[in-house]
């Protein structure tokens, strides 16, 4: 999967051209050929409205134009453009069919202010066959640590996004910073429990916790011997971890259970909607 080509969709909008530049600099990386797919409505079955061959005339200059921006910066980049016609979201999962990434801006040209994702990303994060990253627009004077930073449950590891945060940190040159959530035993959890969480008690159970995730990661560690690990065990729900984590990260890597079509479970969904860095789903299947 990981030397296949790039799939990037773009519209024009901020978070579009944000994900274009993205998936360019990924598919340098793993030295693929890059695929811009623009996905305009099907016309009408009657006489085409008045304007339509100007805005289809504008739709090719704005892929024109991204590749050519794109081939400027990265010459030693394949580049294509390719505009399709159909519903976006089913347009771009046949799109990427044999694709080994498709990239998205979290929102496109629909979207409006404060609206963290647009209905085509959000319909993706659960169907599309392989894994999406979600691009929010650039924001000026932010730079962000090369860390990436990949959701775990210690208990049930994710294959398929363990691996591809591995390989993402492999080539970046990158730490990666494992984070396992972890909660009080049900009777300590309540915030009416009678109970009081005695430090020594709270110790053993992190303890338990920090052994669970050095298990889980130990063989990957040593398959990639020079990708540093920092394992990250919190006392918050695994979305609030990553969420938190995600304000010093490049790139959050969370599993997505379930196979094309699967609603988008709560862990993703609200990483998606509230991480501060892209966001990598990874479908388990």
């Amino acid at each position: 999967m990981m030397d296949r080509h790039v799939v990037a969709g773009i519209d024009g909008s901020r978070p579009g051209l944000a994900a274009a530049e993205w998936a360019a600099a990924e598919a340098e990386a793993r030295g693929t050929a890059l695929r811009l797919v623009h996905v305009a409505p099907p016309e009408p079955a009657e006489r085409p409205a008045r304007g339509t061959e100007t805005w289809r005339l504008g739709a090719e200059r704005m892929v024109r134009g991204a590749v050519t921006e794109i081939t400027r910066r990265r010459p030693d980049l394949d580049v294509v453009g390719e505009q399709a016609t159909g519903v976006p979201a089913a347009a771009l999962a046949a799109a990427c069919g044999s694709a080994g990434l498709l990239v998205l801006g979290t929102r496109g040209l629909g979207g409006f202010e404060g609206l963290a994702l647009g209905s085509v990303a959000l319909e993706l994060a659960g169907r599309a066959p392989c894994p999406l990253v979600l691009v929010p627009a650039a924001r000026t004077g932010e730079e962000k640590e090369p860390e990436v930073v990949l959701g775990i449950d210690a208990r049930r590891p994710a294959r398929a996004a363990l691996r591809f945060a591995f390989e993402t940190a492999r080539r970046r040159g990158a730490r990666l910073r494992a984070v396992h959530a972890w909660s009080l035993p049900a009777p300590y959890a309540a915030p009416w429990a009678p109970y009081e969480v005695l430090e020594e008690e709270r110790g053993a159970w992190e303890d338990q916790e920090v052994q669970l995730l050095d298990d889980a990661l130990h063989g990957w560690r040593e398959e990639y011997p020079t990708v540093a690990v920092l394992p990250d065990v919190r006392l918050f729900s695994p979305a609030e971890a990553l969420v938190k984590t995600s304000a010093g990260a490049g790139l959050v890597v969370a599993g997505r259970g379930g196979g094309p079509g699967t609603a988008l479970g709560g862990v993703p969904h609200a990483v998606a909607h509230h991480a501060r860095c892209p966001v990598a789903l990874v479908p388990e299947a």
